[in-house]
Order: structure tokens, then C-alpha cells, then sequence
């Protein structure tokens, strides 16, 4: 019988997000920069702690439309760090700001979606891993992408965060074999 991977666990919040959402490709430029928003945040804590809060994230942070991001100054990151419902970090709130005016300069000048995505050729890497054992934290992949992250003016995109980014977008299909969604996840490819 076919198991569900195992860090979903049994948390029906957690359960639902695999289940619907994590390694579906993502292609929208926004939405893609919400989830490396949230995965920077994540840095140092587990995912299901970001899931809990992503509601509270999206008001506090305007529905994450960078257009209106990227003008925020110091009264905002005030607010933002009184703010009970969110993860309270002075330089992981300040990184999405600057993260917001370094997303609107890349999508003038070739597109966020496709500075991710001609990394793997604009199609899912479809791994075929049997154990959690076997997934990697990071590659050499998640490495070039967080240094061309890195040279656009991102920060929190280190090759560990950028790979939990790429697995959630699905730029990479990690969903154990013996996982119902792989087969389903790969054919979105």
C-alpha cells in the first residue's frame, strides 16, 4: 500500500499541504516569491510552525504584492515585528523587503519565474527517491540557484532554504516513489 511521505506525519494541515501542494509546479512569479518568502522565514524552524502562520504572513504582509512591499520602510518593520501572529525577526523581516524591490528588479528585467526556472529547463526534475534517508538538504542545483539569488539581491536564500523552495514549487519532484503524489506530481511536469 502506498504511504504518504513521511513528514507530513498526521497534522491534517500538513497533510492537506502535501497532499495539494507541495511539488505541484508553481510558474507564477508571485506566488512563487510568497514561498521563498515563507521558506526564509522558515530558516531555523520547521515548516509546519510558517504553515500555522501562513494566513497571519499574508495580511501582515499585504497579500505579498511586492509592489507594495518594496516601499516599506522602518515604521513597517516595527509593526511587522510587534506582531504576534508572524515570526518576529528583525533581519528575516527586513530581507523580505529588500527581497520584494529585488523581485520587482528581476521581473523587469527577465522574469522571476523564468530566472527559477531555466534552471532545470523549465521542466520538473523528477527524482525517484525510496527513503527519506535519500533526499538531500541541498544540491548543486539548489547551490547555482541560491547564488544567482544571491547576485539579484536576495537574502535568506541559502542553497538549504533554496532547495525546501524548489521541492515545495516543484522545480524538483521529491515526493517519495512509494508516495501517492509522485506519480500525480510528475505528470504535472
Amino acid at each position: 500500500m502506498a504511504e504518504r511521505c513521511p513528514w507530513c506525519r498526521t497534522d491534517p494541515l500538513y497533510v492537506a499541504y502535501h497532499d495539494s501542494e507541495w511539488g505541484v509546479p508553481e510558474r507564477d512569479p508571485r506566488a512563487l516569491w510568497e514561498k521563498l518568502v515563507l521558506d526564509g522565514f522558515q530558516a531555523g524552524l520547521s515548516w509546519i510552525t510558517i504553515l500555522r502562520k501562513r494566513p497571519a504572513f499574508r495580511a501582515a504582509f499585504a497579500g505579498f504584492r511586492p509592489e507594495v512591499i518594496a516601499r516599506w520602510g522602518e515604521a513597517e518593520v516595527a509593526r511587522l515585528l510587534a506582531d504576534p501572529g508572524i515570526v518576529r525577526h528583525r533581519g528575516k523581516i527586513e530581507a523580505a523587503i529588500g527581497n520584494a524591490r529585488a523581485y520587482l528588479a528581476v521581473e523587469e528585467r527577465e522574469g522571476f519565474a523564468a530566472l527559477l526556472w531555466r534552471h532545470v529547463g523549465f521542466r520538473p526534475v523528477q527524482n525517484r527517491f525510496r527513503t527519506p534517508a535519500e533526499v538531500p538538504a541541498a544540491t548543486p542545483l539548489s547551490e547555482r540557484v541560491s547564488k544567482d539569488l544571491g547576485q539579484a539581491g536576495f537574502r535568506f536564500v541559502g542553497p538549504t532554504i533554496v532547495y525546501a523552495f524548489m521541492q515545495a514549487t516543484g522545480m524538483v519532484n521529491d515526493h517519495l516513489v512509494t508516495c501517492p503524489c509522485h506519480d500525480r506530481v510528475a505528470a504535472l511536469g
